[in-house]
């Protein structure tokens, strides 16, 4: 069996369907979805079954699901950048994941999580997925920190060489309806521009970006799933790694091609940034692949112009999600 904790979610449903790709159904979801929000990012995927976030540790260490678990792809988290409950974090994002590490540490269970490019702050430390570099790192709000937090954690512990973190950036694409404000930018601006023909972007504060020009490292949902998995297909490789395109594209250029999906001439409005994201605010990211790349990981990423168009076009028009 291989487990995946946030399978419900954008990361995670990909991962699930990737794996459905691979003809593999013996996957256990975990997950937590009140309000059924997250369901048609599951319900046409194989899988053999669900449980909550809430009770799947305590199943875990219950003996619940065997002892025949591959593996443990743990990418469910509080992703919201603008939480400021540090309990809460702290619970969700940096125990919960303790706690699966450990366990399956000790049981000889590969152990693959969701760390986060936000832990490089505003970047002027770099993007280097240097292990020994974790303890450099700024993060810039409490969500980034809750998971600087496990990062540390592991590499003073000396985990890092039995488990494996993964930096994810900019990750967008099919199954993030349920994120809320935290939905991509081409999702966000996709429903802009079907409801009034333009799109909002936030000015920048920063002189040596011009508005629109602040630039971030793109990466579609589908490679994202693909790099997961190749950690899973080897298993002699740990440690931290960035999981990008290796490219830094700018806010413009991202909803021109968003523009250019749907056919229509761009028109943006840049306007304030609010107040309590302003000193948060990452100017930059660019993801340095190369550790990826020598590992033997050789895909390579979706052009940004043909990922925004696939997700448009097979999935946001037509309401589609990730099935089989």
């Amino acid at each position: 069996m291989i487990i995946v904790t946030g399978g419900a979610g954008l990361i995670g449903s990909a991962v699930v369907w990737s794996l459905n790709n691979r003809g593999e159904k013996k996957i256990l979801i975990v997950d937590h979805n009140p309000k059924g929000t997250k369901d048609d990012n599951y319900k046409r995927l194989n899988y053999s079954g669900y449980t909550d976030k809430s009770n799947f540790i305590v199943e875990l260490e219950r003996g619940k699901f065997g002892d025949h678990i591959e593996a443990i792809i743990h990418l469910g988290a509080c992703s919201d950048t603008t939480e400021t409950d540090k309990d809460y974090l702290y619970e969700n994002n940096f125990r919960y994941t303790q706690k699966l590490a450990t366990y399956a540490i000790e049981n000889n269970i590969r152990f693959i999580y969701a760390s986060s490019a936000a832990t490089y702050g505003n970047g002027n430390r770099g993007y280097l997925d240097d292990e020994h570099l974790i303890p450099t790192l700024e993060p810039l709000n409490e969500y980034a920190r809750s998971k600087q937090m496990f990062d540390l954690w592991a590499w003073e512990n000396g985990f890092l060489d039995k488990i494996v973190g993964l930096k994810y950036f900019n990750v967008f694409g099919p199954n993030e309806d349920h994120k809320g404000d935290m939905q991509s930018m081409v999702r966000k601006s996709f429903r802009q521009i079907w409801a009034n023909g333009e799109v909002n972007l936030f000015k920048s504060y920063n002189g040596d970006y011009e508005d629109g020009e602040q630039k971030r490292d793109f990466l579609y949902v589908k490679d994202a799933a693909d790099m997961t998995l190749f950690f899973l297909d080897n298993p002699a490789l740990n440690g931290i790694y960035n999981l990008g395109s290796g490219k830094a594209e700018t806010w413009n250029s991202l909803i021109g091609a968003v523009f250019d999906a749907v056919d229509m001439v761009p028109t943006i409005n840049y306007i304030d940034m609010p107040d309590n994201i302003r000193e948060q605010y990452q100017y930059f990211t660019k993801a340095e692949m190369e550790k990826l790349f020598n590992a033997g990981y050789e895909k390579g990423t979706t052009p940004l112009t043909e990922a925004v168009e696939d997700y448009i076009l097979n999935y946001l028009i037509s309401g589609n999600h990730l099935q089989l």
